[in-house]
Order: C-alpha cells, then structure tokens, then sequence
C-alpha cells in the first residue's frame, strides 16, 4: 500500500485502486466505487488480456482523455456505448471525438467538457479534474485510411479524489518550465509520467518534470509499447538518481493494479 489514503467506513477499509492498462491507460477505482477510465487503449501490443478486459467492463463513471491520438483514444467510444460512461475531455477534443469517432453526444456534455485552466467538480463532488497543459499534437482519425481531424490542444491531467489521492497524468508531452506551477494548488500524491522518448519525453526530461512536480510516488508509462519508444524504467530511475529526486518510484507491471 503507498500514500496514507485509507478511510473507514462501517468497518471496510476504503481505498483506490490503479490499473495500469500499459502505454497511457489506466483504470481508477475510487473510495466511493466509482470506475474512471484515463486513455484506454486496452487492446495494445502490451496488454495480452486486453480482450478479456475490454469484454468485462461492466461500470464505467467516466472516461478521461488526454488528447486525440488513437493509442489514447483506443476503446472510448464502444465502451461508452456499452456502459454510459460519460466523456471528461478539453471541449475542441469532446467535439472532435463526438463528431468524427461517433462517441455518444449525450455523454459529452458541458458538464464534463473543460479546458486548460479549467477545473470539473463531478460524481457528486467525489472527483475534481483540472486540465493542464501539454506540448504534444492532438488529432483524431476515423480509421487509418481517413485524415486526421484537428482535435484541439493536447493536455495533462490533475485528478483529485476525494478521501483518496490526488493524481497528476502528464499525457503525452515534452518538458516544459511551468510544469513547476502544476503542483500549486494541489500536493500530487501520484505522478503518471511519460518516459519513453521520441513522441514524448525521455527518461532524462521526465526526471526533471518529476523534480519540479514533486510528487510522493512516481509511475512511468508510455514506454516499450513500439520500438521507437526506447525509454525504459531502469534508465528513468538513474536518472532520478542522477539528479537527487526523492520520489517513491513504482514500476508496475502491465495489467497490474496496486492499492493506493
């Protein structure tokens, strides 16, 4: 168990759990049961019971997107009309994935649909989601032999969970100065950060992004899914080292969840 996030209620241990779907999806269990989604490529080369996963979701609250390109998107929109989850996303992108991906336009209304600055109050004030920025593209595609469709500005994402942690998903991004005012309204318990290089930062800048969020506990993502993703966790942490970040550092295993 990591980070001091334990209520008590009626003798039960509430807690949140992560799931890590690999590259930049995740699944979020919170105190009061909800089920969010961020980025769910389920079905990646990574994930082998990707299809297992995706068939089994049965609850979906909400589903978190960082930007448009389809290794975030991945499944958002058949598991939207499978289970009513609702779209929290920039408004340009809310748009785009409605207009063009088909997701469903009853679930993406304003009451999920922000921007950069912006902060959401949703599930009945147990979550809290503010959209930061991101240097990255954001575009979306009807299939692979469409163009893309330009889908607004890329973003991160700060996601504060009541009785539970407050946690930071950087998206796909470079290194950006600024990102040392991202922990000014919130202490970030957990940092999911992008590590693999090439379309995103390398070991090196994302231990430099981690030095000015400072977050208690470190999680790389975004890595090993295609060759040219060369970043690796090991490579990361010496970087941290290098550097004199004091984070916890967790690495997890695809498919894996762990109890915050």
């Amino acid at each position: 168990m990591f980070c001091s996030t334990v209520r008590f209620r009626f003798g039960e241990i509430m807690v949140t759990q992560l799931t890590w779907y690999g590259q930049s999806g995740y699944k979020v269990t919170t105190p009061g049961g909800k089920t969010l989604l961020i980025d769910p490529w389920l079905e990646n080369p990574l994930f082998s019971k990707g299809k297992e996963e995706l068939a089994a979701l049965k609850h979906v609250d909400l589903i978190l997107l960082t930007h448009g390109h389809g290794d975030h998107v991945g499944e958002s929109v058949q598991i939207a009309k499978k289970t009513g989850a609702k779209l929290v996303a920039n408004a340009d992108l809310s748009a785009a994935v409605v207009s063009v991906l088909g997701f469903p336009s009853s679930q993406a209304g304003a009451d999920t649909t922000g921007h950069i600055g912006g902060q959401l109050t949703l599930l009945d004030g147990e979550l809290k989601v503010c959209f930061t920025p991101a240097l990255h593209g954001s575009t979306v595609r009807k299939d692979e032999n469409s163009p893309p469709v330009a889908a607004g500005m890329p973003t991160g994402l700060v996601i504060s969970i009541r009785n539970g942690p407050t946690i930071y998903h950087t998206g796909d991004t470079g290194f950006f100065s600024d990102m040392a005012r991202i922990s000014d309204h919130n202490q970030i318990d957990v940092m999911l950060v992008c590590i693999g290089d090439h379309f995103t930062m390398g070991p090196a800048r994302a231990a430099e992004a981690v030095k000015l969020i400072g977050p208690k506990m470190t999680i790389p993502n975004h890595y090993g899914t295609f060759p040219v993703l060369t970043g690796t966790p090991e490579a990361f942490a010496d970087e941290l080292k290098k550097i004199g970040v004091k984070t916890e550092l967790r690495v997890m295993k695809v498919g894996e969840t762990v109890t915050i």
